[in-house]
């Protein structure tokens, strides 16, 4: 399924009970169209298709990670054509969101993605490998890494800044797609997985969503990203 925050452009006020008529059903990281690839497992993921770490943070008997001081300190800067968004992660409650944001970032996955779809009052979304392509626009929302994330739903709120994983209706389907608040959005509470929250660079991202943008609210600009992990 398309990994599209909204099949169509609406006013932020009608956004809850937009979502809560279709039962988030046309929600995706929040709203699907089409048909989802990041469902199918490649040799980064297990049997089941989910995420196995390989960035060299060790598992505790329960899976999750156990970080070092260095870990910790890590972050992701996402290089724009308005500048530098940092970001911190949150690997207490999203350890296999935050550990594939990063085993992606050290790859070079998200290098030469774009936002695809900025909507202002809400959000801007990016790290659809689909996006690489500029002559194939009709295909963006709908690419992955090919292995698909279990939910990690917190009591974190999606407040202006966090940065929460894209998912299709199948709560457990989120991949490599991503968004970032630039306006408290409590109705994506307990619905999607907060696994960061921006540091530094929330007026880049402010001027991002005002990008022009067409009618699916991809901007008329490419705002294409390079994302580098770094400890800070």
């Amino acid at each position: 399924m398309r990994f599209s925050l909204v099949t169509m452009r609406i006013r932020f006020s009608y956004q809850v009970v937009f979502l809560t008529l279709l039962g988030f059903g046309l929600l995706t990281g929040l709203a699907c169209d089409g048909q989802s690839d990041e469902t199918d497992s490649t040799g980064e993921a297990n049997q089941n298709g989910t995420l196995q770490s390989t960035d060299g943070a060790a598992q505790s008997e329960d899976g999750t990670e156990q970080m070092s001081e260095s870990t910790k300190n890590e972050v992701a800067v996402i290089d724009t054509p308005h500048g530098e968004i940092v970001i911190r992660f949150f690997p207490e409650t999203a350890p296999q969101h935050v550990a594939s944001f990063k085993k992606l970032a050290r790859e070079g996955f998200y290098n030469g993605t774009i936002f695809h779809r900025v909507i202002p009052g809400f959000m801007i979304q990016g790290g659809d490998p689909n996006t690489k392509d500029k002559n194939n626009t009709a295909a963006y929302g709908t690419g992955g890494p090919g292995y698909s994330i279990p939910a990690e739903f917190s009591d974190l709120p999606h407040r202006r800044g966090i940065v929460s994983a894209a998912r299709s209706q199948d709560p457990n389907s989120a991949g490599s797609q991503f968004f970032i608040v630039v306006a408290d959005s409590p109705h994506l509470n307990g619905q999607y997985t907060v696994f960061g929250e921006v540091i530094s660079g929330m007026d880049v991202a402010d001027k991002i969503v005002n990008e022009p943008r067409n009618p699916r609210d991809l901007p008329n600009r490419r705002m294409e990203i390079t994302v580098r992990i770094e400890e800070r």
